[in-house]
């Protein structure tokens, strides 16, 4: 079987500006003059916030065309790797004392742990900035609808979700082949992943030697290391020590008082595609499978299946998301490649399989002599470049927080239906399981003192 690849494919032509043009069509449109006159060659001025880890990769992904005018981070260590690049960058350990400066920068880059996404985010929304947030968008789903909301309110702000394999040419292209009916209806989708990051079997673990397998939250204390702000790196979530089990990351997407395991995390990524080509929102139902609920940290393995209606000319279709050890029917009986991550849609004319970079029309034979259809979704440079050029020409980008905060509520539902234990019957108006009041505390939470969300 040979699966077509992803080929670098012209992408569209960055419209070039000048300071005059961009003016001018400020005036005429009605959104903000953003190029900054107080920037070398009129860059956008960008604030990091949270400048380790995935910051340091989203600010490598910003800094080449535009201008780094602040660092945030808790830990110093952080702090003082990114200083060394951009030099010229005012620094801050608590991005809320970042905002008393709002007025000297354009955008934000939010790149914190899970738990302290929609704090910053909606501060940026707040206060007039463009924002690019790392995925997933928010700890949980209440904080989605309330930056959805708070995006769709100021129409002029660009937005992005880090999801940077929406920017490819290949799912661009399984989005075209599936919306121009090239398999038919579509009634059934599965997604999986084959990472085991969280609590496991201890048969799993044993097959799994490079994961440590912490099974409760620890009772002692570790040092807390030289240069870390614990108390701000909590931010809202519960109080307790320090322990180098919760530090550094992704030790602590593990645990459900700071993320949400696998699913929140790579179903960012995998469930985008089935999200965008199959035009999904808010899901009917939502049950879940695998080991008892722990009380404190993620599954490893486990796999929930949604229910959708028709949607915009497209059939009900039902979509099962399996992590770690889980995988559909299809891929254990070996009636399908055996990929390690993939996307399977079932239609009434027959199956596309991809992953991130390439995608197989099955049964192969049957595609033999298959038109595939010309382009229609427009190509991007990159990710970045996607949410930058929406910042200065007054657009919005592709996976913008409208589409990325019904996808990161669906992504958290599936978690929710795990913890509570039964299917749910969802109520995507009032934000309710109709059938599980239970559910509650697992779709909004209370904060810590001195944390709330406006």
């Amino acid at each position: 079987m040979n699966a077509i690849s992803a080929t670098t494919s012209p992408a569209l032509s960055r419209r070039q500006f000048t300071k005059a043009a961009v003016v001018s069509a400020g005036a005429v449109l009605g959104f903000p003059a953003v190029l900054s006159a107080r920037n070398p060659n009129d860059k956008l001025a960008i604030a990091i916030i949270g400048a380790g880890g995935r910051g340091a990769s989203n600010t490598g992904g910003v800094a080449p065309t535009e201008y780094i005018a602040a660092l945030c981070d808790v830990n110093q260590r952080n702090l003082d790797a990114a200083k060394v690049k951009h030099p010229q960058a005012a620094s801050f350990t608590d991005f809320r004392k970042l905002f008393d400066h709002a007025k000297d920068y354009d955008a934000m880059v939010v790149s914190t742990c899970e738990h302290t996404h929609a704090f910053a985010t909606m501060l940026a929304l707040q206060t007039g900035k463009h924002v690019y947030c790392e995925k997933p968008l928010t700890y949980n789903i209440y904080e989605a609808r309330k930056v959805r909301e708070a995006a769709a309110a100021r129409p002029k702000l660009a937005t992005q979700m880090g999801i940077q394999i929406h920017a490819s040419e290949n799912y661009r292209r399984v989005v075209e082949l599936i919306q121009s009916g090239a398999i038919g209806g579509v009634r059934e989708v599965h997604v999986w992943v084959s990472r085991a990051w969280g609590l496991q079997s201890a048969e799993a673990a044993a097959r799994n030697k490079d994961i440590v397998n912490v099974t409760d939250r620890p009772k002692d204390a570790s040092p807390i290391p030289a240069g870390l702000d614990w108390d701000l790196w909590l931010g809202p979530a519960p109080e307790r020590p320090f322990n180098e089990v919760y530090f550094p990351g992704p030790k602590w997407y593990r645990w459900w008082d700071f993320g949400n395991g696998t699913m929140s995390d790579l179903g960012s990524h995998m469930n985008d595609l089935p999200f965008w080509a199959l035009k999904l929102k808010a899901p009917l139902t939502i049950e879940a499978f695998g080991p008892p609920a722990h009380r404190e940290i993620a599954p490893a393995s486990m796999h929930a299946t949604y229910e959708y209606g028709p949607r915009e000319g497209m059939p009900p279709v039902k979509l099962t998301w399996y992590q770690g050890e889980d995988k559909p029917k299809l891929w254990t009986e070996n009636k399908i490649p055996q990929w390690g991550n993939g996307h399977l849609f079932v239609g009434d004319k027959g199956m596309l399989l991809s992953d991130y970079g390439k995608y197989l029309l099955l049964p192969e034979k049957d595609f033999a002599d298959f038109k595939r259809p010309e382009p229609t979704l427009p190509r991007v440079k990159s990710h970045y470049d996607d949410w930058l050029t929406a910042c200065k020409n007054g657009t919005q980008s592709s996976a913008n927080f409208e589409y990325s905060g019904w996808l990161t509520e669906a992504n958290h539902l599936g978690n929710v239906a795990y913890r509570v234990g039964k299917k749910i019957e969802w109520d995507p108006v009032n934000l309710r399981a109709k059938n599980a009041p239970e559910a509650q505390p697992f779709i909004q939470r209370a904060y810590r003192k001195g944390w709330s969300l406006a």
